[in-house]
């Protein structure tokens, strides 16, 4: 969870890049880019899983990099506050309300990522890579099933063939 939290904290004060693969999304604050009208975005209250220290505009950047890499919009989490519109007529969303269950999802998802990275992937390969939500997700709220490549429809070969494991 802490590490998580970290990855996202530093990768929020880098500049914004595009990510070369679907997994890297979230490695560059999920691949996002701040939006000039989202400057300024007011303190977050409610923070569960994210650093308290975050400031609104960086949770607004990492927020939105996670919207990308699952392909959903602000709204899929958050509830609207009835009869409120913004400047831009869209309805005002109520951030600190954990009434939806896409957000206890989401949080539950984040700290699993988290610990992946920290407990396992760190282990292998010096931890560079690392799982992300785009990992799954590629941009869909449901991640999609993995279909094998036909060349992986042969027979398995017996475990005598691989020594050591």
């Amino acid at each position: 969870m802490l590490a998580a939290a970290i990855v996202a904290v530093s990768t929020a004060a880098q500049a914004p890049q595009q990510p070369t693969q679907p997994a890297q999304a979230e490695q560059s604050t999920a691949g996002g880019t701040a939006h000039p009208e989202h400057e300024h975005e007011p303190a977050p209250t409610n923070l569960q899983v994210l650093p308290k220290t975050l400031t609104g505009d960086q949770v607004h950047h990492i927020m939105h990099g996670w919207s990308e890499a699952l392909g959903v919009h602000c709204d899929t989490c958050h509830t609207a506050d009835p009869g409120k519109k913004g400047p831009n007529g869209w309805p005002v969303l109520k951030f600190a309300d954990d009434s939806k269950p896409e957000k206890k999802a989401a949080r539950l998802m984040v700290k699993m990522t988290g610990e992946i990275n920290e407990n396992y992937v760190s282990m292998v390969d010096e931890g560079k890579g690392k799982v992300t939500c785009g990992t799954c997700h590629r941009g869909h709220l449901k991640p999609e099933a993995f279909v094998p490549p036909p060349e992986h429809d042969h027979p398995r070969p017996s475990v005598d063939h691989h020594p050591g494991l």
